[in-house]
């Protein structure tokens, strides 16, 4: 099963590249400090490469610590 990863939005992307903006919507951030999770892929990894700057990415277990 692939790994999840919890990303959390940390600073605006007000002032940076259009293309920068698209890729934190697609990855379904819509306002600071939102966490959202994903399965890892590598084209979640070259999304993430891309807004490193803006976001904070860390390796989640389940809720329940699984």
């Amino acid at each position: 099963m692939p790994e999840k990863l919890k990303v959390t939005y940390r600073k605006s992307a007000i002032g940076y590249a259009r293309d920068q903006k698209a890729t934190i919507a697609a990855l379904g951030l819509k306002r600071l400090n939102q966490t959202v999770e994903h399965s890892d892929s590598p084209q979640l990894r070259g999304m993430l490469r891309k807004v490193r700057h803006l976001v904070e990415v860390r390796v989640g277990a389940d809720e329940d610590g699984r």
